[in-house]
């Protein structure tokens, strides 16, 4: 029997490939948060991310958002103007450089993250519950070393 190049088995294991892997676990748990978010408050994951910079942090430009955040200017700014227009923050612009704009949330936009914040956080407690408590502090480490956090 001739063996095709097509019918060769790659011993390469996409199951195994860290990149993919982590992907894997950040889409399958955010999944039951996102709902949240996303049902109640009609947010996108960028939207809600500047959300908990700004709770997180206090008043940010976007510039600080997307170097804290790792997001891209575009994302940044469409955020803004959706969190905007919902009346969850506000902008100021920067007296001495009028191309910068000073954000922070409002009291609507604090009352939101305040709640989101603690939907967060059980939300984390029921995930580390898959594991020790050294896993989960182990995991975390290397999860902050991997995103450059460390």
């Amino acid at each position: 029997m001739v063996q095709h190049d097509s019918d060769k088995k790659d011993d390469f294991d996409l199951r195994n490939f860290l990149p993919f892997l982590l992907n894997q676990a950040a889409e399958e748990s955010s999944l039951e948060f996102q709902r949240v978010y996303k049902n109640r408050y009609g947010m996108l994951r960028t939207e809600w991310r500047v959300l908990f910079h700004l709770g997180n942090y206090g008043e940010m430009t976007a510039k600080e958002i997307g170097a804290r955040a790792k997001m891209h200017k575009t994302k940044i700014s469409r955020a803004v103007h959706k969190l905007e227009q919902r009346r969850y923050l506000k902008r100021d612009r920067d007296e001495d450089d009028r191309r910068k704009e000073h954000l922070a949330l409002t009291p609507a936009g604090q009352a939101v993250y305040r709640e989101l914040r603690g939907i967060a956080e059980q939300y984390d407690t029921k995930l580390a519950a898959m594991f020790t408590s050294g896993e989960a502090a182990l995991l975390r480490m290397m999860l902050r070393r991997l995103a450059g956090m460390e």
